[in-house]
């Protein structure tokens, strides 16, 4: 059982490693198309469903009742949210609520995601964006420092911007897109 947690672990390193070697050196195809990013962040949600009822987090989703078109890829878009949701999933504070809240605005989508932290956020935003970079070392989990920096090049990659805010313990993981209108 050990052996085959460790080699999970170590499955998911290569993998992330692998993804994050193919986008620094741009050697990352990306299949651009119409995409529904309403739908595509309920997917995840629906995907990750196992994980987040075993979580003890409650999860407040906020979207609007339509289509939310972006000019994106759908995979990797997936990757983006599944890399956030997995982090709140690691990091939040047992028994809180988490926020995901999606919004259009000047022709942009602006989704948020925010959750406490069960350990002091005691770093620079910019600096757990790092590859390889944990804001507590001394955490000890299936992670491999990986995640946000492969979530926050792969909207870059998109034309979007990905940031993070630290108020307190609140940690708030902020991605733009371009807003797509099919009709145009």
């Amino acid at each position: 059982q050990v052996l085959d947690k460790r080699s999970q672990r170590l499955k998911i390193l290569i993998e992330d490693l692998f993804e994050a070697s193919k986008i620094g050196s741009n050697n990352i195809e990306l299949n651009l198309e119409e995409n529904d990013i309403n739908q595509l962040l309920t997917q995840t949600l629906v995907e990750m469903e196992d994980y987040i009822n075993e979580s003890k987090l409650d999860f407040i989703v906020n979207t609007p009742d339509k289509e939310v078109y972006i000019l994106a890829d759908g995979k990797k878009t997936f990757r983006v949210f599944e890399n956030i949701i997995s982090n709140i999933l690691k990091y939040s504070l047992e028994k809180t609520r988490v926020y995901i809240d999606l919004v259009e605005s000047d022709k942009k989508v602006h989704i948020s995601f925010k959750n406490i932290s069960k350990h002091q956020l005691n770093f620079d935003p910019d600096e757990i964006m790092e590859r390889f970079k944990r804001a507590d070392e001394s955490r000890n989990t299936e992670g491999s420092g990986l995640g946000l920096a492969i979530a926050r090049d792969l909207v870059s990659l998109q034309g979007g911007k990905m940031s993070i805010e630290i108020d307190g313990d609140l940690f708030k993981v902020k991605v733009v897109m371009n807003e797509y209108n099919p009709s145009i």
